[in-house]
């Protein structure tokens, strides 16, 4: 795609992120909303906290009746009974755990997946226009770190803040029920506790956020240098120094940025787990002090179960406070994944799309207007008008820039026309299906693109249920099947990164062999052989002219000596018809299209010279 012919000025849409700014309500709904078709499982999590919350918190009374009843008192039955138990409390709240962990995690595995299927389907709906537009790493980063950074968040964090929540509920319950004294002092320190988790919380998000960018400027940078053009490119300008110190340097921001995300509050943190680690000595000091000042005796059992109880508060609350923290750093990873979630899509199948069952194959271009900027008012395409017949031959040709790419780009709807329509068998396109529309129409474009696989697998994108016989014969066709046959491995050969295996010309005949085994009734060539010496395009449009048999085929061309035997040209300049007819018409008209072929004789007349 040239950039001054099909150059969408269209960029996604981004909106700024502010850490310190409470997420909407709306935004967390729909968090919580990801979660909704597993709300049984997530129930039964809740019943197991619950009841592991409530197993665990009896411990401490039974080692206060141990040692304020049955020690004292030499009673081994109920010694024996009350340590069976506290043995039986640990052993039911480590299965509750381990069940409800496994169902937790479960849940938040089947979440991610289905984010991760959201956005990759979210993508496939876009228009070229985004992907011209956006870094190739910058969309895997947001499916790969956006979604996996978020991890923890949705296979644990939910769990564990409905498990501490409980445990601090249930536990601080049972303090006040031991003494409300105590208890005041244990909790005079909480909202102070809450505040810093906050700030902690704010900070961390902004960290975040900062860090998921560079992770996805690293990725883009990997993407783009250590591909095989990347690599080609770098060697042969002798850059590979300079591109290995360009990533060092990203990779240098990025280890700040990790640095700064872990130290992150961890001061304040720390701060916190110091003074609740040190609330024992405060308990036994508030006891002592009011045993000495006239104040109930508080019995040794009460006081240790208080201690045992306050120790056990520690843990959750600690990790409840953590676990805000981490809901407000993963607030930034849910921004990300939701700003792609929401990008608009402009190509759009109808609500009650028409299904052809039989194509003929005649394609329309009624007063079709088109630009990528309505808003620039400039168009690219303006006013064309056009009929290829079912079977017939058209053939595009202009200068660089006219809009040729464009116009091909509108029939298999990659994009969608601005003004007037275009027809299919006296359709508009608009109105079909997505899967008439892609068995219809098959489009051969100068960038072949193969995938890291078999020829055979290549082969198959285009028709899965293919059998080996139908995938010989399409090679044979395309004028590419001695070749395949004469590798070592034949059609298991592995094509390599984007074909790189392969010579321009053969990945083009492997791509038409592609185009023949889907047999659509309508192709569109663009510019399949420009980019081909003499010697590869003559062989090339031996393949192209077995695969246009029959069908109905628009050709965009910039050598004009594969369009000669078109049924009708068209010159176009500017996105408008300048000229019209066929090749010996418009060569007695002396025009435009006269002036494109001398201009393409004068090469091959130096050469020959």
């Amino acid at each position: 795609m040239r950039p001054h012919d099909d150059g969408p000025s269209w960029t996604p849409p981004s909106r700024p992120l502010d850490p310190t700014r409470p997420e909407p309500p709306a935004q967390v709904g729909r968090i919580l909303r990801l979660f909704r078709p597993y709300r049984g499982r997530l129930a039964l999590v809740g019943l197991l906290v619950g009841a592991s919350s409530l197993v665990s918190v009896a411990s401490p009374f039974l080692l206060r009746e141990i040692l304020d009843t049955a020690i004292p008192q030499g009673r081994t039955g109920l010694l024996s009974l009350l340590a069976l138990g506290m043995i039986l409390t640990a052993v039911t709240t480590s299965v509750f755990g381990v069940l409800q962990t496994l169902i937790s995690t479960t849940v938040g595995q089947r979440v991610m997946h289905d984010l991760r299927t959201s956005v990759y389907a979210q993508l496939q709906r876009m228009p070229l226009a985004f992907f011209t537009k956006t870094r190739t790493g910058e969309v895997q980063s947001r499916i790969a770190n956006d979604i996996g950074g978020m991890q923890a968040t949705v296979t644990s964090t939910a769990t564990s803040l409905v498990s501490n929540l409980t445990a601090v509920v249930a536990t601080i319950v049972a303090m006040l029920a031991l003494d409300w004294r105590l208890t005041v002092v244990s909790l005079v320190l909480l909202p102070m506790f809450v505040w810093i988790s906050r700030l902690v919380g704010r900070e961390r998000k902004q960290i975040t956020t900062q860090r998921q960018k560079q992770m996805a400027a690293m990725a883009a940078t990997v993407t783009e240098s250590l591909s095989v053009s990347g690599i080609l490119l770098g060697r042969t300008m002798g850059r590979a120094d300079s591109l290995t110190r360009s990533f060092a340097d990203e990779s240098e921001r990025l280890v700040d940025l990790e640095v700064r995300s872990s130290m992150a509050g961890r001061w304040r943190m720390s701060t916190i787990g110091m003074i609740m680690a040190a609330m024992p000595a405060l308990l036994y000091w508030a006891a002592g002090l009011t045993l000495q000042n006239g104040g109930p005796a508080i019995s040794i059992g009460t006081l240790v179960a208080f201690v045992s109880l306050q120790q056990g508060l520690f843990r959750p609350a600690v990790s409840l406070l953590s676990t805000g923290v981490q809901i407000q750093t993963s607030l930034a990873l849910f921004h990300r994944i939701f700003e792609y979630l929401d990008l608009p899509v402009d190509i759009r199948e109808p609500e009650q799309p028409v299904r052809l069952e039989k194509i003929r194959g005649e394609v329309r271009f009624e007063n079709v207007d088109f630009s990528y900027d309505e808003k620039s008012g400039l168009p690219t395409l303006d006013g064309i008008d056009l009929t290829v017949p079912a079977g017939g031959s058209l053939a595009v040709v202009g200068p660089t820039g006219s809009g040729k790419s464009t116009l091909s780009y509108l029939v298999p709807r990659l994009y969608d026309v601005t003004g007037g329509r275009v027809t299919l068998d006296g359709v508009d396109v608009r109105d079909l299906d997505f899967e008439t529309l892609s068995q219809a129409v098959g489009v051969v474009s100068q960038e072949t693109y193969l995938f890291h696989a078999s020829v055979a697998d290549n082969l198959r994108f285009a028709k899965p249920d293919a059998t080996d016989e139908e995938i010989q014969a399409a090679a044979r066709a395309a004028q590419i099947h001695d070749h395949i046959a004469s590798l070592p491995d034949g059609y298991d050969t592995l094509v390599g990164e984007r074909g790189y295996r392969f010579s321009g010309g053969e990945k083009q005949r492997l791509a038409i062999a592609r185009t023949i085994l889907r047999d659509p009734p309508v192709l569109i060539l663009d510019e399949a052989t420009s980019a081909l010496d003499t010697r590869t395009e003559h062989a090339v449009q031996r393949a192209i002219d077995a695969l246009s048999a029959g069908r109905t085929t628009i050709t965009i061309a910039h050598r004009l000596s594969t369009v000669r035997e078109a049924d009708e040209i068209v010159v176009l300049d500017g996105g408008q018809i300048a000229e019209r007819g066929s090749h010996a018409e418009l060569l007695d008209r002396d025009g435009r299209y006269a002036a494109l072929v001398r201009r393409d004789a004068e090469p091959a007349a130096a050469v020959t010279a």
